[in-house]
């Protein structure tokens, strides 16, 4: 007998390259993870209503290990119906929810606009439960971006729990940084007010945007990475250059983690 899958659907919009900015961040940064495992699947959960963003999942981690394989799961059945004849090597469909139905454990798991329907007070058990399915190398990828994916915002997650908290923009769309506090995920959405670590974030990183104006005569890129390194005389990244380059940046999720948590 199946469990019944858990978790409710999600409105399901999706459009073509709308995560290129998240899927290229993971082929870079868990990459190496990929290339080590011995099956790396990774999952695609809650692709929504057409099944373009694993079809992308799949093309980019292959860029870092060709041997990855994707799992797209929905908890809409029409949904998985309508994504089968997009299956090929390496790429399918099933019907499942926040168990992730497959015999192993995943080295990815991407869940991306899936839980902003969600209280926040639900999104720790999804988190645990998640992360729970991962390989002892694996990683949870959660967070939010608008419908065009010029702006989104993750937490990545191993088994362990949270680690860092990623933003990313296309810098030529951007007024000032903290215009992504609008695609905050579900555990840092609400928390975007005075007294809170990622509203203390958001300001320090404006204040060195406003700071960095001089710089916009040679570009935003070159305007952002020196807001960029600006901050991180008093914030935790994690990243370097190369991905200040890409319009990001990473923070230690210790660091902004809700006051009180």
């Amino acid at each position: 007998m199946h469990q019944r899958p858990i978790g409710t659907a999600t409105r399901g919009t999706t459009n073509p390259n709308r995560l290129r900015r998240m899927d290229r961040w993971i082929a870079a940064t868990h990459g190496p993870a990929l290339r080590r495992s011995d099956s790396p699947v990774a999952v695609d959960l809650g692709y929504g209503a057409a099944p373009w963003t694993a079809v992308e999942l799949l093309e980019r981690l292959r860029t870092a290990e060709p041997r990855t394989a994707v799992v797209g799961i929905e908890i809409d059945p029409a949904r998985v119906a309508a994504a089968q004849p997009y299956e090929r090597e390496g790429l399918t469909f099933t019907h499942g929810g926040f168990e992730i139905p497959l015999p192993g454990r995943p080295v990815l798991i991407r869940a991306a606009n899936v839980l902003r329907q969600y209280d926040e007070g639900e999104v720790a058990a999804v988190w645990r439960r998640l992360c729970a399915r991962l390989a002892p190398d694996g990683l949870l990828v959660e967070g939010t971006c608008d419908e065009i994916g010029r702006r989104h915002v993750w937490v990545a997650l191993g088994p362990e729990g949270p680690r860092t908290v990623t933003f990313a923009t296309r810098l030529g769309s951007l007024e000032r940084p903290s215009d992504l506090a609008e695609r905050l995920p579900k555990a840092l959405i609400h928390r975007n007010v005075p007294g809170e670590p990622v509203h203390a974030f958001l300001r320090d990183l404006d204040r060195a945007w406003a700071t960095a104006s001089p710089y916009a005569s040679l570009g935003a890129r070159q305007r952002w990475i020196a807001a960029v390194r600006a901050v991180s005389a008093d914030w935790p990244l994690t990243d370097g250059e190369r991905r200040w380059r890409q319009g990001e940046i990473t923070v230690r999720w210790a660091a902004l983690r809700p006051a009180g948590r």
